[in-house]
């Protein structure tokens, strides 16, 4: 991307808008000025500027989850830049996987009987990227902990209930694997992928790395 393309505001600064780029999931939207462009495409990481601060940073200097670049595009005006990325650990400081993790109208939100299961979110779209979309539920539970909700409480429980509950469920998928109901053997594999995935957020450990290891083994 040429810089001189850009179409900088008064202040100085363009939006940016930064997605994932194996799932295509929106992860943030902040504001760069030329030099945190250039340190983007000089290091390879994302950099921004920090309106309130008045400072030029890197996403995960402190808390390590880094992001790194696979493609900085320019919209259709200039004045708008995407940063398709690698996301390490969560991208929001609530420690949410994404900044816009709260669904105000849509097939993700809040019914009138309350709070959706990320089990519900997952049974409506089972392809695409599911486990992206159900591990981002799941991160959701573990910041705004809604009452009910069996995510939020085995998240609270912690790491030891978490890994006792994938060892109950793989137990299950064993049996299943040994009858003949290939139906039972689908659900209590998917109940296994769902408490896997609880745990790795329990462990802080986010789904990309796991995507990332069985990438490099596929080649």
């Amino acid at each position: 991307m040429r810089l001189s393309a850009v179409k900088f505001g008064a202040d100085g600064l363009v939006p940016v808008v930064t997605q994932e780029s194996r799932s295509g999931d929106v992860l943030m939207v902040a504001f760069a000025n030329r030099d945190a462009l250039d340190r983007t495409l000089a290091t390879g990481l994302a950099h921004y500027f920090s309106r309130s601060r008045g400072v030029l940073w890197q996403k995960g200097e402190t808390s390590s989850h880094v992001q790194r670049i696979v493609e900085v595009r320019l919209d259709c005006d200039s004045d708008t830049v995407l940063y398709r990325v690698e996301q390490t650990g969560p991208a929001c400081h609530t420690g949410a996987r994404t900044c816009f993790s709260t669904v105000i109208s849509g097939a993700g939100a809040p019914s009138a009987g309350g709070q959706r299961s990320s089990e519900s979110v997952a049974e409506e779209d089972p392809g695409g990227h599911v486990l992206s979309r159900l591990a981002h539920t799941i991160a959701s539970r573990a910041v705004d902990k809604p009452q009910g909700s069996y995510t939020a409480e085995l998240l609270t429980a912690g790491v030891g209930k978490a890994s006792q509950k994938v060892g109950e469920e793989a137990v299950e998928v064993v049996v299943a694997a040994n009858s003949e109901d290939d139906e039972r053997l689908a659900s209590e594999a998917a109940d296994l992928l769902y408490h896997l995935l609880v745990l790795l957020q329990a462990r802080g450990v986010p789904l990309d790395d796991v995507l990332r290891v069985l990438d490099s083994r596929a080649r």
